[in-house]
């Protein structure tokens, strides 16, 4: 049997390979060959726009207990995100030209997939298809998207931190330390200011020069990614208890007044992206604002921020806890424009909706993941009726329904054991399935 999946994303990739391995034929479009949204720099699918960043690996985190969960379903974007691993503390951080690379070739070299690089304008709701369009979707697919909603869509605005070059990194005011090491070295390049230096920075972001976004009405921007010159306008400390906190980084028995942390961007060593610096400064402010950190002053900006508008459905009502269409079984919705946030989650939608529909197709009984795992977790959180008008949501703990009744400090290990007991049965039923 023939399926459809729009969009080679994190989402639309993993959804692709899923569905290969269940044994479908998959048609898997991808346009950004012949139409290029802004934001993409590149052809390759499952391209990390923000961060290289895949946040915590610690099972007894929300988003890296998600990890464990999707290692265990052989996620090919689990698979990606190891081998392409960078240093990053107890994060999981890739090289993303590898990691996208990789990515693209495990796609192009399977022969129960084939991609299609065109633009799609219409949906069929009689071809089961995965729609993972991404949160860029704009133009005639979001307008069909819309019609098969049945309601408006939603939006908020996202935006995108620079990457500089190590080079330019003056490190007689920089050095190495991931936060809380004892030991004088760890995985981050720290930019200390003291608190003139800081004073300084913080007028030259109030006064920098932003983009034009005259062209938008009602600016949404999902807390996760805000830009940085937002967060300074809400007050002179903001900065220093968010991306700028000092805590944890000491250097030579002194803490500085404030901080500004580089993380790898690359497996060579020679990018870095600024954490928590995503912004929608025009390009010369970016620059001149940057250049009063000391550690920065001749900085070289290999990618400027961007910022651009993501797209999402208000999916409770419109899917359910499969990521499907209650109006239209054959269509199920993956990746943040079904509500989910952020890139792990992105791809577990997909692995999920994948094997949801999978089952679905094959006419048996369809298994779904409940609250007790973090990918079930997600999907239920989306479709809750109870929601009156969805915010996008990264993987947490908050969402998750597992009762437990012994010590706090055991419970999100307790949690973490249980899930991943649920997702391995989970695994051996989907693979009997077959």
């Amino acid at each position: 049997m023939r399926v459809k999946v729009i969009g080679a994303g994190l989402a639309g990739s993993e959804a692709a390979y899923q569905l290969s391995r269940q044994g479908f034929e998959v048609d898997l479009y991808e346009q950004k060959s012949v139409k290029r949204h802004p934001a993409f720099k590149t052809d390759e699918f499952a391209e990390l726009i923000c961060s290289n960043s895949l946040r915590s690996d610690d099972p007894q985190n929300a988003v890296g207990l998600l990890k464990e969960e999707m290692r265990i379903l052989d996620s090919l974007i689990m698979r990606a995100g190891d081998l392409y691993r960078v240093p990053a503390g107890k994060s999981l951080a890739v090289d993303r030209s590898g990691f996208s690379q990789y990515i693209t070739d495990q796609i192009l070299q399977d022969p129960h997939i084939r991609v299609i690089r065109e633009e799609v304008t219409k949906i069929d709701p009689e071809i089961p298809t995965i729609i993972a369009a991404g949160p860029l979707c704009e133009g005639k697919l979001a307008d069909e998207i819309g019609k098969l909603c049945g309601k408006q869509f939603l939006h908020f605005y996202d935006a995108v931190a620079p990457i500089v070059e190590k080079d330019s990194i003056d490190f007689d005011h920089a050095y190495y330390k991931s936060r809380y090491d004892e030991e004088n070295g760890g995985d981050y390049i720290n930019c200390p200011l003291t608190k003139e230096e800081f004073a300084e920075f913080y007028e030259a972001i109030l006064h920098a020069k932003k983009i034009d976004v005259r062209e938008i009405d009602d600016e949404k921007y999902f807390e996760g990614c805000m830009p940085f010159e937002e967060m300074a306008s809400r007050g002179y400390k903001t900065l220093l208890f968010g991306p700028m906190k000092p805590v944890g980084l000491e250097h030579d028995g002194v803490r500085p007044y404030a901080v500004v942390q580089l993380r790898k961007d690359n497996a060579i060593d020679t990018l870095y992206n600024i954490v928590g610096f995503q912004t929608h400064l025009t390009f010369a402010s970016q620059k001149e604002v940057l250049q009063k950190i000391p550690a920065l002053a001749n900085v070289s900006i290999v990618r400027y921020g961007v910022m651009h508008r993501n797209t999402y459905i208000n999916s409770p009502g419109v899917l359910n806890s499969r990521y499907q269409f209650i109006r239209y079984p054959n269509l199920f919705v993956a990746g943040q424009i079904s509500g989910v946030e952020g890139y792990v989650e992105s791809a577990a939608s997909g692995l999920y909706a994948a094997l949801c529909l999978s089952q679905y197709l094959k006419g048996g009984s369809i298994r779904e993941l409940g609250s007790d795992t973090m990918m079930g977790a997600m999907a239920h959180y989306i479709s809750d009726e109870n929601i009156r008008e969805l915010q996008p949501m990264n993987a947490n703990f908050g969402i998750f329904r597992c009762a437990y009744e012994g010590p706090k400090a055991d419970k999100k290990r307790f949690y973490a054991e249980h899930s991943l007991k649920e997702v391995r049965d989970y695994g051996r039923y989907v693979r009997n399935a077959e």
